[in-house]
């Protein structure tokens, strides 16, 4: 019994050294987390590979993507986004696990006229399904500065957060049989591109390219998330390192739900759940499920 107990101390303390090599905190260094997806001739990135941007004209937009895919953590990314009329364009910030039934997590932003401000879009596919749009109003200009655009994903939720502020949750209730993102790692990916079809006003305001080249710039990124290397155990544990799947970050605080009550009263201009006509008086289940 002795040997045993010794034995089992000994494994215990080879999972938790594996579970931490499974986990990253990222470089910041774009050149390094990193690789150009298409048109590397529109993507620019500072001699320090702290900040990167990406370039829409007509010949084509850009993006880029994470070197490694990830099962939970807390991806953060600073962007600026396109000044002036950016009417028909759409910047993408999203995590993906690009499979056919794939998983995914989005902010989009819809360009608009000058004047009117950006639409921000967050949707959610889990094993291939989407149609979860909720659209916001920022309450801030962000094409005059950077802003902080997060996404927490753990066992228990994801959470989408603007400068901090959680805009939106999508809670894990595949218990009462709704689909969760909880099994396929994903990549941190970036695009800008020409979505006039659809983005502003269901595509009545196209892209006026004599306004262009238009640019979005990135930078100061943060990527603490569980690197996947082919075993979801690791990922899955509840551990220091892997401190997103810890009861603390299990729902909403006290605060946060404050906050994340003012932007759903304030700045909310589309909520799925609320869209009886689309889903002809049959919404999702999760709609009648808890947020938090």
């Amino acid at each position: 019994m002795k040997y045993l107990r010794s034995f089992l101390v000994i494994v215990s303390m080879l999972n938790l050294v594996r579970v931490s090599f499974s986990s990253v905190v990222s470089t910041g260094n774009f050149n390094k987390d990193f690789f150009v997806m298409w048109s590397p001739d529109h993507v620019n990135t500072s001699a320090d590979g702290r900040t990167r941007s990406m370039v829409l004209d007509q010949e084509s937009g850009a993006g880029f993507s994470s070197n490694d895919m990830f099962l939970f953590g807390q991806i953060d990314m600073k962007i600026k986004l396109i000044s002036g009329h950016s009417a028909g364009t759409v910047v993408a910030f999203y995590l993906t696990s690009d499979q056919p039934n794939r998983d995914e997590i989005d902010f989009e932003f819809l360009g608009n006229v000058s004047g009117q401000p950006y639409i921000l879009q967050t949707n959610v596919y889990a094993d291939g399904f989407d149609n979860r749009e909720e659209r916001i109003y920022l309450w801030f200009d962000p094409t005059q500065d950077f802003h902080s655009y997060s996404i927490l994903w753990n066992l228990h939720q994801i959470v989408f957060f603007v400068d901090s502020i959680p805009i939106r949750t999508y809670r894990n209730h595949a218990d009462k049989g709704v689909a969760f993102p909880r099994w396929q790692p994903m990549g941190v990916k970036a695009t800008l591109w020409n979505g006039d079809s659809w983005a502003t006003r269901g595509g009545h305001d196209k892209i006026d390219w004599s306004k262009g080249p238009f640019v979005a710039s990135f930078g100061d990124y943060k990527i603490d998330a569980c690197v996947w290397k082919g075993n979801p155990r690791f990922c899955r544990a509840e551990s220091p390192t892997n401190w997103w799947n810890n009861e603390d970050f299990s729902s909403l605080t006290s605060t946060q739900r404050r906050w994340f009550k003012w932007v759903r009263r304030y700045h909310m201009i589309y909520d799925y759940c609320q869209d009886n006509a689309r889903f002809q008086d049959n919404l999702p289940k999760e709609c009648s499920l808890p947020k938090y």
